[in-house]
């Protein structure tokens, strides 16, 4: 199948932590499964908690980052490549890294050594995404909490940015502020809110300014057990409330 950058649909989820960005993002990748079998889906855990392996099941046995230590230390060592060499050997080796899974592909980024800064595996995810969109019909993209990313440009190549939060004014701020750096520094075609864990007598209080609220999800116990539990996301009943919720939240940015 024939594909090029301007076709591969990149979805980012983003948002402060623990509103519940990887359990949707891992019902995306589910639905996309679903709805479109014959599709390349790539699943990228950008998150240094690395939450999305639990939620899909999967165990990647290394990740972006181990292979970037070993380009950055092959540099520092004094065995200096030509840029685009490096690049495409990470390329052979991301592929390496990847695992394929029957209706998916997965990456795990990892956790830098350095705490606080993700500056070198933030400047190595952008190359990544731009080399890999090439490759796939869909790629879904859990990001790290907050803005980093974003203010990093990481994620400069989305197609459509879902922004998560919970009912909480803090949630609905950080939403409000990723939308202002991303009108600025991300090219994206559509974005839209997720209003996650949300009780119906909360919804009229909910203070969303930057962009349209696609769905409302309550809160999902049997996802929030199967996440203690280490159940992955094909295990959930499809009319559980994150799956309907994120089924209506891709439907209006016309992926499904």
């Amino acid at each position: 199948m024939e594909n090029n950058n301007h076709d591969t649909k990149i979805l980012t989820v983003a948002g402060k932590g623990g509103v519940g960005k990887t359990s949707i993002s891992s019902a995306m990748v589910r639905i996309l499964t679903e709805e479109y079998p014959d599709a390349r889906i790539l699943a990228i855990d950008a998150d240094p908690a690395i939450g999305l392996t639990t939620a899909l099941g999967v165990e990647p046995t290394d990740t972006l980052d181990g292979i970037r230590k070993k380009i950055v230390n092959s540099v520092e060592d004094g065995h200096p490549k030509e840029a685009i060499e490096m690049l495409n050997e990470a390329r052979y080796r991301i592929f390496d890294t990847m695992v394929e899974e029957s209706k998916f592909s997965f990456l795990a980024i990892g956790r830098p050594e350095a705490a606080g800064c993700y500056c070198k595996v933030n400047a190595y995810l952008k190359e990544v995404i731009s080399l890999l969109a090439n490759d796939f019909d869909y790629v879904v993209i859990d990001g790290e909490a907050g803005i980093e990313q974003i203010n990093r440009r990481v994620m400069e190549k989305v197609t459509h940015l879902f922004l998560i939060t919970d009912p909480s004014r803090k949630g609905c701020k950080v939403v409000d502020t990723i939308k202002q750096v991303a009108d600025e520094l991300v090219m994206y075609d559509k974005c839209g809110v997720i209003v996650n864990r949300v009780k119906e007598e909360s919804i009229p209080y909910v203070k969303v300014e930057s962009a349209e609220i696609l769905t409302y999800i309550p809160e999902d116990k049997t996802h929030a057990e199967n996440d203690i539990m280490g159940v992955s996301v094909f295990d959930l009943p499809e009319d559980s409330p994150v799956m309907k919720g994120t089924r209506e939240a891709l439907r209006k940015m016309d992926l499904i």
